[in-house]
């Protein structure tokens, strides 16, 4: 998001070409944002996946986790296994990422030339289980809100290699890490289900930030409780409009059924709430219907879902978005 340069958070990045900061949501596979994050655009973006779920106070309760390739780091997937949360990020440059042997004498028939020479990369094992007390400790600490996420993750990823809870955390997240890998490599529709997430993300993105037409889409705000502020109320009236376009799909699908039409779940896996065409962002406004009391919302279609379910489509999951 674009900002006066002269405020605590903004910074001229280069991925950007100007100065700003992140509207870093985390995004639902309902399409809602579930919580918002401003941050500067010089951080490890990272360090705020796990804080937006703990702080998230909704219905919606995901056990997946979606996002970039820069959210995938060994301390994340450590931290988001220890949590019960299924981190599946959308990885590019896999040349970079090493797999991890759990020992030395570990060979593979098909699959060995992946995790380097033999031998090597291997998982300390001792290690984790000598620590793995006091990692849970720090988990529970995160989870119950002792310490914040952020500022954990921030520690591990700067921390000294010397120290024992720092490396645990490493080869933990070396483990999920290299099984993600693995499933990732070997699940078509696994693969599937991440660019379907990232790609939802990207749309909420377009679609908050043409929501948020005012000024230009700059802040103009130099206080970093009113830039907060300011994107969590964009997200909030995302949110509305997003509900609303979801009543009016809903209610001209009954339209077509009720006319005898055929509506299966394939057709409407193609249709998505971040429309546009039929809002008025400049007006007409009305106040006279103020106080009339909408109609009970009603979310059950005469749709059959099933095979969609079976092939695990509908699975709760969340993104990150920035």
């Amino acid at each position: 998001m674009d900002t006066y340069l002269n405020n605590l958070l903004a910074e001229t990045r280069v991925r950007y070409g100007k100065a700003g900061g992140i509207a870093y949501h985390h995004i639902s596979d309902t399409y809602i944002a579930l919580f918002t994050h401003f941050i500067p655009c010089g951080v490890w973006e990272a360090v705020y996946i796990i804080e937006g779920l703990l702080m998230n106070t909704s219905e919606v309760k995901p056990t997946t986790v979606h996002a970039d390739t820069q959210d995938q780091s060994v301390p994340v997937f450590a931290l988001a296994h220890l949590l019960g949360l299924d981190l599946m990020p959308r990885i590019r440059n896999w040349k970079g990422l090493t797999f991890y042997r759990p020992s030395k004498q570990s060979e593979y028939v098909h699959i060995d030339p992946l995790f380097g020479e033999p031998g090597k990369n291997v998982i300390d094992r001792d290690l984790i289980e000598s620590q793995f007390r006091h990692l849970m400790k720090v988990a529970v600490s995160v989870r119950e809100g002792a310490i914040s996420s952020s500022t954990l993750l921030k520690r591990l990823q700067s921390g000294s290699h010397k120290n024992s809870a720092y490396t645990a955390f490493r080869e933990i997240g070396r483990v999920i890490r290299t099984v993600q890998l693995l499933r990732y490599l070997s699940d078509a529709p696994l693969r599937r289900r991440v660019t379907a997430a990232t790609n939802k993300v990207e749309s909420f993105n377009r679609f908050s930030q043409w929501v948020g037409f005012g000024n230009q889409g700059v802040l103009a705000d130099n206080d970093p409780i009113e830039q907060e502020k300011a994107m969590k109320f964009n997200a909030l009236l995302t949110n509305a409009v997003i509900f609303h376009s979801a009543l009016d799909i809903a209610e001209i699908i009954r339209q077509f059924l009720g006319e005898g039409w055929a509506i299966a779940p394939e057709d409407l896996a193609h249709i998505s709430p971040y429309l546009t065409e039929h809002i008025k962002r400049f007006g007409e406004y009305s106040t006279h219907e103020l106080g009339i009391q909408p109609e009970a919302y009603d979310p059950k279609l005469d749709v059959d879902f099933t095979q969609l379910r079976d092939q695990g489509l509908t699975a709760a999951g969340l993104g990150q978005a920035a």
